[in-house]
């Protein structure tokens, strides 16, 4: 699938960054089939474009995404095994997130409730305009709250506790409580999340490209990693990696008071 041929996505690539927004504003980009066919593309193909380094994940109009598309469920609730197969194929996406050598920025405004709460969940930094608000849905319509990622990403990002009242009473964060529980990086108003995310682009291009890759990697391992020593192990490799091609240019370049300018070949 040709990202212009795309329905409920629009991509805009600039130095390499993918500005990926949602774009179903008219249905606050909530969650249909073919936005699950399009972002299991998109995802998927991405693990090997390298010349994308970071990716922007945003929502068209109001609102970040409403999560399921209640009016495109028909295919859910025929059996057990017709069910199973749908479900995965949205966490997938979640999963096909996290294998990604890109770090992505989750912008989020407006609603992030169900499957869109799990998306931002599945980004590396999240910020959040002053009207966000952001829950876990599918406690509401006689689901389970462990959902595509959720049960997962939650309670390390803010605490068993937190998590479980979100999961277990579907209760609505508001933009301040999240930032206060770690839930994102900071709030801003909304006329500021672009300018916000960007800086944040900007200082992640200023890294080895390599480097970068290896940040999102490490983190990831070390999250789940069974010792200390499991987790030095690891960067350490990282680091030899890195040294000799990139730590004499990054050097020179910060006592020289300039960007770096580092390859990728």
């Amino acid at each position: 699938m040709s990202q212009q041929q795309y329905e409920t996505l629009a991509i805009e690539n600039n130095k390499g960054v993918d500005y990926l927004t949602l774009n179903r504003p008219d249905a606050f980009n909530a969650i249909n089939q073919k936005m699950t066919e399009e972002l299991l593309d998109y995802f998927g193909g991405l693990y090997f474009r390298h010349e994308v380094r970071v990716v922007v994940l945003r929502g068209a109009g109001k609102h970040f995404c409403s999560g399921l598309d209640l009016n495109d469920a028909g295919h859910f609730g025929q059996s057990n095994p017709a069910d199973m197969r749908g479900q995965r194929l949205i966490s997938e996406i979640i999963m096909r997130m996290r294998r990604c050598p890109q770090p992505i920025i989750a912008l989020v405004q407006g609603a992030a409730t169900g499957g869109g709460f799990a998306f931002a969940l599945a980004c590396d930094v999240r910020y959040a305009a002053d009207n966000a608000r952001m829950n876990v849905a599918m406690t509401r319509i006689g689901l389970t709250g462990c959902d595509v990622g959720i049960s997962y990403f939650l309670p390390r990002a803010v605490g068993t506790s937190n998590a479980a009242e979100m999961m277990m009473g579907g209760r609505f964060v508001n933009a301040e409580k999240a930032l206060r529980i770690g839930l994102v990086s900071e709030v801003v108003p909304a006329e500021a999340l672009d300018a916000t995310g960007q800086t944040l682009v900007d200082e992640m291009l200023a890294m080895s490209p390599l480097g970068l890759r290896m940040t999102k990697e490490g983190l990831n391992i070390s999250q789940d990693a069974s010792s200390l020593e499991a987790v030095v192990a690891m960067e350490d490799r990282g680091q030899v990696l890195c040294i000799a091609p990139f730590l004499e240019e990054g050097g020179k370049a910060f006592l020289e008071k300039r960007p770096p300018d580092f390859s990728d070949d």
